[in-house]
């Protein structure tokens, strides 16, 4: 005897099966369409940020600082994009240049192109930097990652271009008759911050205004008991994938107070830019960012 036919599905058992299969579809194509802009646009998508800082008397000229930060030139950068960075900071007609490393990913290896991309900085305005973890040394030397020994390449590169390395280092300038010190240190990851040797270096007047170049904003704890107004960061990309309800758990930094933007510790502030370039090539709610500080 054969079994009865199966009843065909109720009205209410059919919309359900519709509902999960609009469902399953809807969250694959909002994945398909989250995982493109992450990859494809916002890694792109260039801000120019503006921020203004009182370091001192509102009286003296304004003095108008471009900040550009991991550059991390390589197959998910290319110079290309580098050099449109630049050219959006010169359009806002800094008085100085500061650049605060990581200016290549493992081992990029086209330094005399990268030299000619960064020389109208140069060309502009008195540029300093200061190099990141992954610029060569201990940190990028190490077997998992496989980057250069040294740092010898970059500051060659940065020399070419017409840049001042600050390793350890400072010097003082006038603009608009204003004294500004630069100090720029070592890379906390690399174990070559030297906070003693940097600001004992060079001389200045007691009323310059004293700018400290930290790749790592962790380093200010390495810092904090010498003289500086403002420390301009890098290394963080800003969290470089901000998620809602989680922040910036990618930030790699023991604080993450100062993963992004202007921040005043103590009686000091420090300024962490999200950065130009991006490692694997990805960016979320996190767009690269070319800063222009205007210090009065």
């Amino acid at each position: 005897m054969n079994p009865p036919p199966a009843a065909p599905p109720t009205k209410r058992a059919w919309l359900s099966r519709r509902r999960l299969l609009f469902g399953a579809g809807f969250v694959g194509v909002a994945g398909a369409v989250g995982a493109a802009y992450t990859r494809l646009l916002e890694p792109g998508w260039l801000e120019v940020s503006h921020r203004s800082v009182q370091l001192g008397s509102t009286e003296v000229a304004p003095i108008r600082v471009l900040h550009l930060s991991d550059l991390h030139a390589s197959g998910y950068v290319p110079l290309e994009f580098i050099a449109q960075a630049i050219r959006l900071g010169l359009a806002e007609k800094p008085d100085l240049i500061c650049l605060t490393g990581d200016f290549i990913t493992k081992h990029f290896t086209r330094f005399a192109d990268y030299a000619e991309a960064l020389k109208p900085l140069a060309a502009a305005a008195p540029v300093f930097a200061c190099l990141g973890n992954h610029d060569g040394g201990k940190w990028a030397a190490r077997p998992s990652y496989g980057g250069h020994a040294d740092h010898s390449e970059v500051r060659k590169c940065l020399a070419a271009s017409g840049a001042k390395v600050l390793l350890n280092q400072s010097q003082t300038i006038t603009i608009h008759g204003r004294q500004l010190r630069v100090v720029g240190v070592g890379d906390l990851w690399a174990d070559e911050l030297r906070a003693a040797e940097a600001f004992g270096s060079g001389s200045a007047g007691s009323d310059a205004t004293t700018l400290a170049l930290l790749h790592n904003p962790d380093g200010k704890d390495a810092v904090a008991d010498f003289p500086w107004h403002l420390a301009l960061c890098g290394h963080t990309h800003g969290g470089q994938c901000c998620l809602p309800f989680f922040g910036t758990p990618f930030a790699p930094v023991r604080d993450h107070r100062y993963v992004a933007g202007l921040n005043r510790w103590r009686d000091r502030w420090i300024f962490t830019t999200r950065g130009v370039g991006n490692l694997h090539g990805v960016r979320f709610n996190c767009r690269p960012e070319v800063s222009l500080l205007t210090l009065t």
